[in-house]
């Protein structure tokens, strides 16, 4: 297996006001050169068994679903499928440990997964207990749950999902789904949030096989684990935000890890051969006028290998010329904060009849998606708002909207488009 190369590159605004003491960069981290082989990787299935799940079309696509994961591990891949009501069980295999993917075991999950029946509620703490508890139990790096459910998690007082993600934060990295429309996208994507994964809906259960594939086919791509982004500051400055910003916006802050006097990691969960762009806001003691100084180094860290650091080096100016200009790449992902941060505001906003606001926010995120060119944003705003004028953000919220467009807005907010460089 060929572990790949690290780069990173770091855009920020070089030149500031006098008296600035704060800073904004965007980091730009690269893997290559990896091959696709998987070092030791596990995934755990947890699928919402509960009453809501009752209706057979639901059910039988929850159970192809994750036969067509299975399908798509690696021979060698250790796994597990978990039934989750207000409790949590065993499907496959009926120990609480790992199987080990083989035709075999394939068929034998197959055979398992086709006995689950529907009852009771649902309690997805004790679904994430168990999914740890079965990744501990085992010497795999790569640690990978996928979680499906149909509705709200009501068989457990919220503070207990909270305090559980608080301590299972950095443990195993948890791709979540949800089915139709009766499940709270927050409830999911705090989930997604505190385990380093993401959240989508699927609004057909008849997608869900190939979704479930899919998401099973990228994690065998993950080739090297537990890697972090290390932030290390002189003692006039600190790091105050981390962000990812690309391929998605994801609030790293709170997973920062102190890991020498002056550093702190940040975990970013295992790599494929991809890129993604993380937002860092660092706070500092202002310099003189002229003045240069270091402010951050940015590199990766994974296993016993650090990638070459990006410096963050500003200077402070009375040149309105100078410290006017903002850097384009960071005027773009902060566009794309501000893009996910005014969907989500503007559609709580229409949920609570608070229309003003409401438009006034999707109007703002129409402008700018229309500003930075996510296509795919305008489209799926568009469901929402009737648009008439993009550049200026001026729209009309639609009178009737359906539950899945609302729902594929707000899980899809989040979603950035990348930076378009000149001449591509």
């Amino acid at each position: 297996m060929t572990a790949p190369t690290f780069t990173v590159d770091v855009a920020h605004n070089k030149h500031l006001a006098r008296g600035t003491a704060e800073a904004d960069a965007i980091i730009t981290v690269t893997a290559t050169d990896a091959d696709a082989a998987t070092p030791h990787a596990a995934v755990v299935i947890m699928l919402d068994t509960s009453a809501s799940m009752f209706r057979p079309s639901k059910l039988a696509a929850a159970r192809r679903a994750a036969c067509a994961a299975i399908d798509a591990l690696h021979d060698g891949t250790a796994f597990a499928v978990v039934a989750g009501t207000d409790q949590a069980d065993m499907v496959y295999p009926s120990e609480r440990q790992l199987a080990v993917a083989g035709e075999g075991t394939r068929a034998d999950a197959r055979q398992a997964i086709e006995g689950i029946a529907a009852h009771g509620g649902t309690a997805m703490s004790r679904w994430l207990w168990l999914a740890d508890e079965l990744f501990a139990r085992s010497g795999y790096e790569v640690k990978h749950g996928i979680l499906l459910t149909d509705g709200r998690n009501t068989s457990e007082p919220s503070e207990d999902l909270a305090s559980t993600l608080d301590r299972l934060r950095g443990r195993f990295t948890c791709t979540c789904r949800g089915v139709g429309t009766d499940w709270e996208v927050g409830e999911l994507r705090q989930i997604a949030d505190a385990l380093l994964g993401d959240v989508d809906i699927v609004a057909e259960p008849a997608e869900l096989a190939a979704d479930f594939s899919a998401i099973a086919a990228k994690a065998m791509r993950k080739s090297v684990p537990d890697v972090a982004l290390r932030l290390w500051t002189p003692q006039h400055s600190e790091v105050t935000e981390l962000r990812q910003v690309d391929p998605s916006v994801a609030d790293l802050t709170a997973h920062g890890r102190r890991s020498q006097q002056q550093a702190i990691d940040f975990p970013t969960g295992a790599w494929e051969q991809e890129t993604r762009a993380y937002h860092a806001r660092i706070a500092m003691r202002p310099g003189g006028i002229g003045e240069r100084m270091l402010v951050c180094r940015a590199s990766v860290v994974a296993g016993d290998a650090q990638s070459k650091p990006g410096k963050i080096v500003v200077s402070w100016t009375d040149d309105y010329a100078r410290y006017g200009v903002i850097d384009p790449t960071v005027a773009h992902y902060t566009g794309q904060e501000e893009l996910a941060e005014a969907i989500q505001d503007g559609l709580a906003a229409r949920r609570e009849g608070d229309l003003d606001t409401a438009t006034g926010k999707l109007g703002r995120a129409v402008a700018l998606a229309n500003e930075s060119g996510h296509a795919e944003a305008s489209r799926l705003l568009s469901k929402v708002v009737d648009i008439d004028d993009a550049v200026t953000g001026k729209v009309r919220l639609k009178q009737t909207v359906s539950a899945v467009d609302e729902m594929t807005l707000d899980t899809r907010s989040v979603v950035t488009s990348r930076m378009r460089r000149s001449g591509t």
